[in-house]
């Protein structure tokens, strides 16, 4: 971090002070997602001017921010040992998708891209957006495809699928794998886009890195606070809901600290 740099506060109720001390008298409390300047640093305090006409000006701890220009940084070379076994074409062809969305979501911090990159290397390792296969998980054996996701199942309640064939329609898609009618709905009004009505725009690289980053701006503060404490298998788990591909998310999130920009 350097004067200049545009910061984002990381985790929420953080106090701004009047000095670049605990003991200073607080000026404000501010939350996730406020933005900043740095003016000065003075050890593990920067001086800040918080975006905005109020022009408020005070002290952060460092260990609260994040640069917002991290992923001007990132080549594809720095995420080429994160996937071993995946053709380097796909990640220099969708790197830039990936961190357009997380820039979207105000996501643009080294944390951040390290979650995302291994959640990308646990749901589709290929490095671009797939449509999720037939397998026993989502097809009874002789059945149609995905009829497990459809009702009256219990995975279709879960996924909010409620007709005949939304399994198929609302299969898991994209970097994320989006899956089920409710987060189709959910997902497509946050970043704009009809995913019920053209369910197939999942897998358009572009909108594929938003729906990633929303995933993760969801659950935001919960998923910092994990990262913070090193509890991936917390991280991972506010992501997909369990454990599934905990081991390829982990690989990916250690190799990446190594190397990623610092």
């Amino acid at each position: 971090m350097v004067v200049g740099d545009h910061v984002t506060v990381t985790t929420d109720n953080v106090n701004l002070r009047v000095g670049p001390s605990p003991a200073a008298a607080i000026v404000a409390v501010f939350m996730t997602g406020t933005t900043a300047v740095v003016t000065e640093l003075d050890g593990a305090w920067a001086k800040v001017l918080i975006d905005g006409p109020a022009q408020i000006k005070g002290y952060f701890a460092t260990q609260f921010l994040a640069a917002t220009d991290y992923l001007s940084k990132v080549r594809d070379i720095n995420v080429f040992p994160i996937f071993p076994g995946t053709p380097q074409g796909n990640i220099t062809a969708n790197l830039r998708f990936v961190c357009d969305g997380l820039r979207a979501c105000n996501l643009d911090d080294r944390p951040m891209l390290l979650m995302a990159l291994g959640t990308i290397r646990a749901e589709t390792a290929s490095f671009r957006p797939i449509s999720e296969g037939v397998s026993q998980y989502n097809t009874s054996p002789g059945g149609q495809p995905f009829d497990l996701y459809d009702p009256p199942t219990q995975i279709a309640r879960t996924l909010g699928n409620t007709h005949t064939g939304d399994g198929a329609k609302f299969k898991g898609r994209g970097f994320v794998q989006l899956t089920g009618r409710a987060n189709y709905g959910r997902i497509g009004t946050q970043i704009g886009k009809d995913l019920i009505g053209n369910p197939e725009l999942g897998n358009d690289p572009a909108t594929a890195g938003r729906v990633l980053a929303q995933f993760l701006k969801n659950n935001e503060s919960a998923i910092r606070t994990a990262l913070r404490n090193n509890d991936l298998a917390k991280a991972r788990k506010l992501v997909n809901g369990g454990s599934h591909g905990l081991d390829a998310f982990e690989d990916a999130y250690n190799k990446g600290k190594i190397s990623l920009p610092a």
